[in-house]
């Protein structure tokens, strides 16, 4: 005798209803492991004095495909926070500025932007196109090469107390440079990966332009309304009209093929002052927990079994742009008259990829899917060099100097006996 069709539905329904409830719980079990370990892993970072970068690529290399733990609920759920990451980690990096300060930049900085654009994009151009990955490839990996990480040097530049050094102005310069180059590349690189050919690019890249134009003179005229109008004296009413304004207007770019992330670098920009300040408080959080997720995302992407065959590509270019990043350092900080050993303390300083290098590959992945195993690699070593670079290029450059010195019979010489290094402090 059969059931009665009421009677099928009911139990039809609890089925579903049962594999939803498991497989919320999945979800829950999986998400709250990879959220707990990435709290453990960036606190032994911290008691390491390094950046927790390298420790999230290699996690979300532990738990992706052909990794230890493979995830399985909750790798859609991470893939959508790790978009959400790369929109907080622009807007946080457009709150930091203010408009005059992007326009005095590129008024000051802009030939140092211009060698630092030659001498560190060469070199991944180039193994792109030996790589065989054409020339949509070899301007993504241009790229990942070009970009410094200007959350990891900031951290590293107070760890090491050099804020206050004459040279880090020069540092500052140059990273404002790079993030506004951003909002040049991304939106090519876009288009490009879209197929939409050499004119589809040039109408992106105006239109990107032109908003970016019309960004800093709205901020520069009229950004104290703009801020008036988005400020809130209720912290939950100020999160919630940013970071929906953020979503919207990325999401917006997006359709336009502008780029998510310049569309959120473009709202941090229009805001200043002290609704500025208050909503980068109430945002950091957010957006150390989803950039956590977004590079625990790109390792989940990677097959762990494709980085070693990069590792030597990776280590090629690792040295030869630690050498061009500390031979820009040492240009833009000769130009604002620093002394030798503050030149070299710059081009040190300049040394660590991360966050934008990641995000590049990350675009260019699904067109040229080799480019993120070796990113991957490149990342994790330029990430673990940066800061070494940092604190060991000038006392390496300088004890080196003086060991020339005695093979030629000459006297050692002491830095702080001269006046010009000892104006750097």
């Amino acid at each position: 005798m059969s059931d009665p069709p009421d009677g099928r539905r009911v139990r039809q329904h609890n089925r579903r209803g049962g594999s939803t409830v498991h497989d919320t719980t999945v979800l829950l079990i999986e998400l709250g492991a990879v959220i707990l370990g990435l709290g453990l892993v960036g606190r032994f970072a911290g008691r390491l004095g390094m950046s927790p970068i390298p420790l999230y690529l290699l996690g979300g290399l532990a738990f992706g495909k052909g990794g230890v733990f493979p995830l399985s609920a909750s790798e859609e759920f991470i893939e959508v926070g790790s978009e959400i990451g790369v929109l907080l980690l622009l807007l946080l990096l457009g709150l930091e500025y203010t408009a005059s300060e992007l326009v005095t930049s590129l008024k000051t900085q802009y030939p140092s932007g211009i060698v630092d654009f030659v001498l560190n994009a060469t070199p991944g151009a180039v193994a792109g196109l030996l790589l065989g990955w054409g020339p949509v490839g070899a301007l993504a990996l241009a790229g990942v090469t070009w970009i410094s990480s200007s959350g990891v040097i900031a951290k590293v530049l107070t760890d090491l107390g050099r804020l206050g050094n004459r040279e880090t102005p020069v540092i500052l310069g140059v990273l404002v440079m790079e993030d506004l180059s951003m909002a040049v590349y991304l939106p090519l690189l876009t288009a490009l990966l879209a197929g939409v050919g050499l004119a589809g690019g040039s109408v992106t890249l105006l239109v990107a332009l032109g908003s970016v134009g019309a960004v800093l003179y709205l901020a520069l005229r009229h950004g104290r309304f703009i801020s008036r109008a988005v400020s809130s004296d209720t912290p939950e009413m100020l999160l919630l009209v940013v970071l929906g304004l953020t979503l919207l207007v990325a999401g917006l770019a997006q359709r336009l093929q502008v780029s998510a992330a310049v569309g959120a670098f473009l709202v941090g920009i229009a805001l200043s002052g002290e609704t500025a300040e208050h909503a980068r408080a109430l945002l950091t959080p957010l957006r150390d927990l989803f950039a956590a997720i977004f590079f625990v995302f790109f390792g989940l992407s990677t097959t762990p079994s494709q980085i070693p065959p990069v590792l030597l590509p990776a280590l090629l270019l690792a040295v030869v742009t630690i050498v061009t990043k500390i031979v820009t350092g040492w240009y833009a900080a000769r130009r604002a008259g620093i002394s030798p050993r503050g030149r070299l303390r710059a081009g040190g300083a300049l040394v660590a990829r991360g966050e934008f290098s990641i995000i590049i590959a990350g675009l260019a992945v699904g067109a040229e899917p080799r480019i993120g195993p070796l990113a991957t690699a490149y990342v994790l070593l330029m990430v673990i060099a940066g800061p070494l670079a940092a604190r060991w290029t000038e006392p390496t450059v300088r004890r080196l100097r003086e060991l020339l010195r005695r093979d030629k019979g000459s006297p050692p010489t002491d830095g702080a006996a001269q006046p010009e290094q000892a104006l750097t402090g």
